[in-house]
């Protein structure tokens, strides 16, 4: 018996069923994925309140008076009212460099692993071995990946001698691309705000950090002096994290959805209504928590049949903070794990203390007030050494300190 499903093609009952449940298939692996829709990001919908845009208003106005504050030291120490942004011309030094290694990535990933796909399609039905062409396809793949998504971007940071936030350009898209390029295998416009945030954190060193840490006299160190370096990094630290979330989990992910018409802009979720740091990470960038939760937490799982949730469960935590520590030290120029110690060690015992069975509202609190000293744990940390870099030379050059070698000129 032969059921016609249209004019072109004939199933027979055994390929219906084989159809069925293949449909069936797929569709429960989509309800089990992540849905997206279209949708605005949380701070969008929330500034149309007025109360809300107040708060984005005052933060202007603070903007405001770093400017007046740097104009009025500068014209008593210097007589002149000239802002010389001489930090952040270093920091985002060598553009030209960063632009044409931006656009080699952004087309690889854009081209190379579409038309792979498509030629393995082609080629499937087609092919004697089908899993030889599998494999095959599968590592030529993975070392194209590896040298254009991999080495590259490490040999333009290191041979260019790029400085700070030239690297963290560098290194954060080529992370993202790695993310976009890997999940594409496995399943099948606020310009002026970043531009603002980048003068507000230039700002927030130059008035809050630099002084602080950049003393005329060497100070002995001492219990005293750390204390009260990590209390004083408290408030730089916690503007540079908001910064941080709002110029790129906002502006410059709205940017990109703007420019490749993505509807979905849910980058986040209100983590700051947080009562449970596994809330907390699970709301503080959508983007990487999706991505750990699908391409690795589950897959986990699947290995292990399902046995060790806990391993899984650590095991997202370590590569996350493998990542962002990579992310720090090539951009800083120096291997200092403050973050990696903070995320793996510290952030795994909040997870499992602070869980989601926290409910008061005393545990918000809770979570800001360790927000708040770890941020000023890692500025302190991070400025310490950046000096201790400069002022106390190293003796032997080994192979690390050659590779995350900061290029001249990095005395500030």
């Amino acid at each position: 018996m032969v059921c016609y499903w249209s004019d072109k093609y004939r199933l027979s009952n055994m390929q219906l069923v084989r159809f069925s449940l293949l449909l069936c298939f797929r569709s429960q692996k989509m309800d089990d994925g992540k849905v997206f829709m279209d949708r605005a990001s949380l701070l969008d919908e929330l500034f149309e309140i007025s109360h809300i845009r107040t708060i984005y208003h005052m933060f202007l106005a603070v903007l405001l008076i770093f400017c007046l504050s740097t104009l009025a030291v500068d014209y008593i120490d210097q007589g002149r009212l000239v802002l010389e942004f001489d930090l952040l011309f270093f920091a985002f030094g060598k553009l030209g460099t960063v632009t044409w290694a931006w656009g080699v990535m952004f087309v690889y990933t854009l081209l190379v692993p579409y038309y792979a796909l498509v030629l393995w399609g082609t080629l499937y039905h087609s092919s004697p071995s089908k899993l030889g062409l599998s494999l095959g396809t599968g590592l030529i793949l993975s070392a194209v990946q590896t040298c254009v998504l991999g080495l590259f971007p490490i040999y333009v940071v290191v041979h260019n001698q790029l400085p700070p936030a030239s690297r963290f350009i560098v290194i954060l898209e080529q992370i993202r691309f790695l993310m976009k390029s890997y999940s594409f295998i496995r399943e099948t416009a606020p310009v002026m705000e970043i531009l603002g945030c980048l003068f507000y954190g230039y700002f927030i060193l130059v008035r809050l950090c630099v002084p602080v840490f950049r003393p005329e006299t060497n100070q002995p160190f001492s219990k005293r002096t750390m204390v009260l370096a990590v209390f004083h990094s408290i408030l730089p630290g916690i503007m540079l994290l908001l910064l941080c979330f709002f110029a790129f989990l906002h502006c410059w992910l709205n940017l990109f959805g703007e420019l490749l018409c993505f509807a979905d802009r849910m980058f986040y979720k209100d983590w700051w209504n947080s009562t449970s740091f596994a809330n907390y990470y699970r709301t503080w960038n959508v983007v990487v928590h999706d991505w750990l939760y699908y391409y690795g937490y589950r897959d986990f799982l699947w290995l292990s049949k399902r046995k060790f949730r806990a391993a899984a469960m650590l095991s997202v935590f370590i590569v996350s903070a493998v990542v962002h520590e990579y992310a720090l030290a090539m951009g800083f120029g120096f291997f200092y794990p403050v973050m990696f110690c903070l995320f793996a060690v510290f952030g795994v015992v909040f997870n499992f203390t602070m869980n989601d069975k926290r409910q008061s509202p005393v545990f918000n609190v809770i979570m800001w007030a360790c927000l708040f000293l770890g941020q000023g744990v890692q500025v302190c940390l991070y400025c310490q050494e950046w000096y201790a870099q400069i002022h106390c030379p190293r003796k032997g050059v080994r192979t690390l300190t050659r590779l995350l070698e900061r290029p001249e000129g990095a005395k500030l």
